[in-house]
């Protein structure tokens, strides 16, 4: 059982070697600052491709050593990000971040069918976070790609997911399709995926649906409605019917829940962070231990 945050940074530091981290575009201040905090932690090794002049003025500027990094000078951003994959590919980069380029010209590269990272037909995004009010570090998918999954698309998320979480150390996660309701209503769509993707399964998980927010995280609730399953009141991840639902679950529990976060792209041969340069500094930083953990034990 993955406890907390700090269970994950142990567990990256523990690894042997380095886990390298490709910014494409890397000459932005927000970016460095997040992957420099890592790296000065002996957590990542950072490989900076863009303008190298402007990445060293940055990084003078916020005292980081540039002999702790690779700098690849590349004037180009779709160059650099194309150089990124390539080093995904190559073996030579754990997880790509992007720095000052727009998400569409970053995505563009990594899905091409040619020379990009695509691993599967869906990426998606999953946040994991840790909450003062329950017991482990769960997820949330997807509060940012998939604006109205369909079932197929669902199963997707939830095979990435879960891939995720076997390179965490979770053999067997529990898998929540969160609903409203218990009951399947065809007259609530959600309900009708729920089901379907409980009775067909999915593999390396344990998965139950449809089934309500409180019973999938609140102990005392499953007892009290008479509702048996061993992912109630214990579930590592919640599948939210759209990008609606899963953004403000997502944003309730770290604005007004106290909660703490970090997210990552999944469905490629590497993790890619989409880090906002509003996430706050402990969300770039966990994304980053996210992502290269995640990539290493891939």
């Amino acid at each position: 059982m993955l406890k907390n945050f700090e269970q994950l940074k142990e567990m990256l530091r523990a690894k042997p070697g380095t886990r390298r981290v490709a910014v494409a575009v890397a000459q932005d201040e927000h970016t460095l600052q997040a992957v420099a905090h890592a790296a000065n932690d002996g957590l990542v090794q950072p490989v900076l491709i863009g303008k190298a002049e402007e990445i060293k003025a940055i990084l003078a500027k916020i005292g980081f050593d540039e002999s702790k990094a690779e700098i690849i000078d590349i004037d180009d951003p779709t160059e650099c990000v194309q150089k990124a994959a390539d080093l995904a590919r190559e073996g030579q980069a754990d997880c790509i971040m992007k720095g000052k380029i727009e998400t569409g010209a970053l995505m563009k590269v990594l899905v091409n069918k040619d020379h990009g990272i695509r691993k599967s037909d869906t990426m998606s995004l999953v946040g994991f976070f840790e909450s003062p009010h329950y017991h482990k570090v769960f997820a949330i998918t997807d509060p940012a790609l998939l604006i109205y999954p369909t079932l197929e698309q669902k199963k997707a998320m939830i095979a990435n997911a879960v891939g995720a979480f076997h390179a965490l150390g979770e053999e067997n996660p529990k898998v929540a399709v969160i609903a409203a309701v218990e009951k399947v209503n065809p007259k609530m769509p959600e309900t009708v995926d729920a089901d379907a993707i409980k009775q067909e399964g999915v593999p390396g998980c344990t998965v139950e649906g449809p089934i309500s927010l409180d019973l999938a995280m609140d102990p005392e609730s499953a007892p009290i409605k008479g509702y048996v399953s061993p992912v109630a009141g214990d579930a590592d991840l919640l599948v939210m019917p759209n990008i609606v639902t899963a953004n403000a679950a997502a944003k309730t529990i770290t604005v007004i829940g106290g909660g703490r976060t970090g997210g990552v792209v999944l469905g490629a041969k590497v993790p890619v962070l989409l880090v906002s340069r509003a996430a706050s500094a402990d969300d770039k930083y966990m994304s980053i231990v996210l992502a290269a953990l995640i990539g290493s034990n891939s």
